[in-house]
């Protein structure tokens, strides 16, 4: 009887394999769709639970420094990503404000909290307390963060507003790009891994 922590499923036509090893920068791919099943495991628990925490230290930077500053007649205007939606909130477009405090505050911190209490655990071998539905939380969350679609509306504003008004990027926009691609990387690559790796 074949183990089942050594077969894998594609994700889009449900072919079964068996798990093969990957060397660095390899990846297995479906015979039958061409999907990815599978890439190298190249990060240690130990350095994903170093970029978790780098995520959160860039999370809290990001919440008290500003990502854009924008100079008119002699005078500074910026603001933090909090000031900005309780900007929205003050305005016509209230629900949309709800809507962006929950994709680029309340989701980053819900992710980067489940990954520090699952991996502080894993670091010991061990499966948190609730590991099944933090790891489903974190699965379902993935969609929802969309701190690199407000990065790109960053960027786009400093590009736009260039030679109107004198637009620059602050400190938070840089925070704000690395916080993106850590939770890219974390959430998305190895943490399925620990289905299987943990007892």
């Amino acid at each position: 009887m074949h183990d089942p922590t050594q077969l894998i499923i594609c994700d889009y036509c449900d072919s079964v394999y068996h798990r093969p090893a990957l060397a660095s920068h390899q990846q297995a791919r479906c015979q039958r769709c061409d999907a990815i099943l599978a890439r190298h495991h190249f990060l240690s628990l130990d350095q994903l639970l170093a970029l978790t925490v780098t995520a959160g230290m860039l999370l809290c930077f990001l919440l008290f420094y500003p990502v854009l500053l924008v100079q008119t007649r002699g005078q500074t205007h910026s603001a933090t990503l909090i000031e900005s939606v309780v900007a929205l909130i003050q305005g016509p477009i209230s629900i949309m404000a709800i809507v962006t405090a929950f994709a680029i505050l309340v989701v980053p911190a819900m992710q980067i909290f489940l990954l520090l209490w699952i991996l502080m655990y894993s670091r010991f071998s061990r499966r948190a307390p609730g590991f099944r539905y933090a790891m489903l939380t974190l699965t379902a969350l993935r969609p929802w963060n969309m701190l690199e679609v407000f990065l790109l509306g960053a960027v786009i504003a400093i590009v736009k507003l260039t030679g109107r008004l004198e637009a620059m990027p602050a400190a938070g926009l840089f925070a704000l790009g690395g916080l993106s691609l850590l939770l890219i990387g974390i959430a998305g690559r190895d943490l399925h891994l620990l289905w299987e790796k943990l007892p």
